[in-house]
């Protein structure tokens, strides 16, 4: 399908995108300020990612970077003034810059968001919603699936970089009923045979869920084999890396009940190999995912279904462009190379494969803000 829709930006400044850029890039920059004892070379550099981002234009990358990702094309523009998809991801390499992660000094690989990450694991929600597993004992395994996948679902509500911007984000009420909801035609494609990729979005509490959900399909079969795609380094706040899933396994197997037996499942599953982490270079790639390079295309294509979790590689796989909501999910996906299916929370303006009647219920109750308050989820599938 041929994009027949504007791409969004971030120069509105009444939009939600705009908001981003202004306000929550800023307070995440002091977030990380507060996080670790940074020296003063990294406390200039933040200094000047805080007036850059805000006032300045798009500057070139250390070592010629992103060059294959378009920055040629964009340097010398204001953020604001090119695709927020490009810009979002920008910002994060450029604090990870500022604070040092990829330089030759002690800072170098050292996540500036992982204090946070590991204060949500540690937290009373976690072991309330571990302790939850004891209770799908009971359940047939299809009930459990369920459960599970829903518990995936709406795990993607623990977005450290969204309730930074948007405090009451998590005493807001989720409403149950998905926007969309294909999960019929997921599980038929879990039939026992074949690769399940999933590709992660959040660490943490929404991590958890998502490994909690691959090992019921392990374990009752319903796919040979799952990879589990995470970012080679820190992304978006929360978003997860390798490190946050051995930091996640490790949290499971310490717990007490039912949920300590899921990590001991897990952690036999990475030994064999019937699971796997993949951390490609293009899962921090300020691009859609129509733009993948071969290799990824390739391995992607050869599994039986994968599942993109959140609100972003949402963005990424449908392509960050303001389409009218009715617009066809199944068309917007179809250069995806093998079956595909989307588990998000709404977070963002970008919209697609909703009928006329939930748009219009949506929009009459709600106005515009059922797009990004994170009450709202979908369950969409392309076979």
């Amino acid at each position: 399908m041929s994009p027949s829709a504007a791409v969004i930006l971030g120069s509105a400044p009444e939009s939600f995108p705009y908001s981003v850029l202004a306000e929550r890039h800023p307070a995440i920059i002091g977030q990380v300020r507060e996080a670790f004892p940074y020296g003063p070379e990294q406390h200039r550099a933040l200094d000047a990612l805080l007036a850059g981002c805000t006032a300045g234009v798009i500057e070139p990358l250390p070592d010629g970077a992103w060059r294959e990702w378009g920055i040629d094309d964009h340097v010398g523009q204001s953020w604001f003034d090119v695709p927020w998809l490009w810009s979002e991801s920008y910002f994060y390499r450029r604090l990870l810059d500022a604070v040092g992660y990829f330089g030759d000094g002690p800072w170098r690989g050292i996540d500036p968001f992982r204090p946070s990450k590991l204060a949500e694991l540690d937290s009373r929600e976690t072991d309330q919603e571990l302790a939850a597993l004891d209770d799908l004992a009971s359940l047939t395994a299809e009930e459990q699936g369920a459960a599970l996948l829903h518990g995936s679902l709406w795990g993607n509500r623990a977005d450290l970089g969204f309730r930074l911007s948007d405090g009451d984000a998590e005493s807001r009420d989720a409403v149950p009923d998905l926007v969309a909801d294909d999960s019929d035609r997921l599980w038929s494609l879990l039939d026992g045979a074949g690769t399940l990729c999933l590709i992660a979005d959040n660490a943490g509490r929404e991590l958890i869920p998502d490994l909690l959900l691959l090992a019921h399909l392990l374990e009752h079969r319903r796919v040979e084999r799952a990879v589990l795609h995470v970012k080679p380094y820190p992304y978006y706040v929360s978003d997860a890396t390798t490190a946050d899933v051995v930091d996640a396994l490790r949290r499971l197997v310490r717990a007490p009940g039912r949920a300590a037996e899921y990590g001991r499942r897990l952690w036999d599953a990475m030994a064999d190999g019937r699971l796997s982490v993949r951390a490609h270079p293009f899962s921090c790639a300020p691009l859609p995912y129509a733009d993948m390079p071969d290799d990824l295309r390739a391995e992607l294509g050869g599994a039986a279904l994968t599942v993109l979790k959140g609100d972003l590689n949402y963005r990424r796989l449908v392509g960050d462009r303001w389409w009218a909501p009715t617009t066809s999910f199944a068309e917007v996906t179809a250069y995806f190379p093998g079956p595909v299916a989307a588990l998000r929370t709404l977070k963002s303006d970008v919209i697609t494969g909703l009928d006329d009647r939930t748009e219009a219920a949506l929009v009459e109750a709600e106005g515009r803000r059922w797009r990004t308050s994170g009450t709202h989820a979908l369950i969409q599938v392309r076979p």
